[in-house]
């Protein structure tokens, strides 16, 4: 079977599945990849990138997931989540913007948008609690602002990889992808607020004497792991390097969580713990299962089908490297990979497309937003830790991804048109 329509029968399958049919996406996910497999009549091949789909997915979040999912559940616990939402809510006026410009600022130094968000979510969910608002606004607004940050700003892994590629590393390209980025998440900040009133209002903890604990006690086991990561790439030293690595900041951060929850009894303690862990490995399969259909896909060949398709249509040239971004991306899932894959594709043609190398980065940049579903794993990240159904995610993630590369699209287009850039 063509992969094109390999790929479409895909789609469609995982939105009857997972919406429809209400089937677990950790099956449905597997059931689809599969499928794949054998309509690309490679089942044996098809198995094999499966299971390494899934173990890339664990090898690269297995640790955090787990560790992250007990920093929130035992802050919550303890009353911590509800100290900071407080003081969050304190301080600004807007505290579900708030939570998009904490994920904008944060997932650059971290360097992965979904630790961004695993970090930030527990708080999420308790200002959603307090301000009683859908879970959806919420997450949506600190989801959008992860990814506004870390898709278009040098030097997140993406950017940098292609801009390496392309020869354009410097400062005009870290203000270029900030004057697209910083309106491309206020917009994810609006798009959350207008359309993302989805999914229950989450309970807030009780707030007896009992729970609340002091801001010592709260922060360390999240602002602890943020600065570790952060100081390895500022401060190059060995002890930091491994330190800084996201897997040890975020143990680090649940043995605070352990030392906050001093003054609890220690059974409770270990039920939350249970919970935490049962939680994230359940978040984590889908995750995995994400990854094996991505891989599976991405084996078809159907993502450079379609680049091909792009680059041969005679579109406007600066859409040439976004529409060749969408294909890879709504094929494979990562982002990272879609920024490894395209440069190769689009620099041998990037002097008959006559487009200045900055600014073919920062259209496959806004391609990477489109479009992100199943076989994304932050898709199931943002539906699972904010306890969201797939249809719900798939409004508020997926649309909203569309939303903010559409946006980062026509920033880019303004950028062009002015001239600031010549080829």
């Amino acid at each position: 079977m063509a992969p094109l329509l390999i790929f479409l029968l895909a789609l469609a399958l995982i939105l009857v599945l997972t919406t429809k049919l209400r089937i677990n996406p950790f099956l449905s996910l597997l059931t689809v990849s599969l499928l794949v497999a054998i309509l690309a009549a490679k089942p044996f091949d098809g198995l094999e990138s499966m299971l390494t789909g899934m173990s890339r997915v664990m090898y690269q979040l297995g640790i955090i997931i787990v560790c992250g999912s007990i920093i929130g559940t035992i802050l919550d616990g303890i009353g911590g989540t509800s100290v900071i939402a407080d003081d969050i809510i304190r301080i600004s006026k807007r505290p579900i913007l708030a939570l998009n410009v904490l994920g904008f600022l944060v997932a650059i130094p971290v360097m992965c948008c979904i630790l961004a968000y695993v970090i930030f979510i527990p708080i999420a969910r308790e200002i959603a609690a307090k301000q009683k608002l859908p879970i959806g606004v919420a997450a949506t607004s600190l989801s959008l602002g992860t990814l506004a940050s870390y898709e278009l700003i040098y030097p997140a892994p993406g950017v940098y990889s292609a801009a390496s590629e392309f020869g354009v590393v410097g400062t005009d390209i870290v203000l270029l992808g900030l004057i697209i980025a910083i309106p491309t998440s206020l917009v994810g900040y609006l798009y959350a607020q207008r359309f993302c009133k989805l999914g229950g209002v989450p309970t807030t903890v009780t707030e007896t004497e009992q729970k609340r604990i002091s801001r010592l006690r709260a922060y360390p086991p999240i602002v602890v792991p943020v600065a570790l990561i952060f100081s390895k790439l500022v401060l190059p030293i060995p002890l930091l390097n491994f330190l800084g690595n996201p897997n040890i900041a975020l143990l680090i951060g649940v043995f605070l969580a352990f030392s906050a929850a001093q003054g609890f009894r220690r059974d409770t303690v270990n039920t939350w713990t249970r919970e935490a862990v049962r939680r994230g490995g359940g978040i984590l399969m889908v995750l995995c299962a994400g990854g094996a259909l991505g891989s599976t896909l991405a084996m078809t060949g159907v993502g450079h089908e379609i680049g091909a398709l792009v680059i041969q249509s005679g579109v406007p040239a600066l859409f040439v490297p976004f529409l060749v971004a969408v294909a890879i991306q709504s094929v494979q899932g990562s982002r990272l990979v879609t920024f490894l894959i395209v440069p190769s594709i689009i620099l041998p043609v990037l002097p008959e497309l006559g487009l200045p190398l900055e600014l073919a980065l920062m259209s496959i940049a806004s391609g990477t937003f489109l479009v992100s579903h199943a076989n994304d794993s932050y898709f199931w990240t943002v539906v699972e830790l904010a306890d969201m159904t797939p249809s719900a995610g798939y409004r508020c993630y997926t649309i909203g991804g569309m939303v903010l590369g559409a946006v980062a699209l026509s920033m880019t287009v303004l950028v062009y048109v002015s001239g600031i850039f010549g080829v």
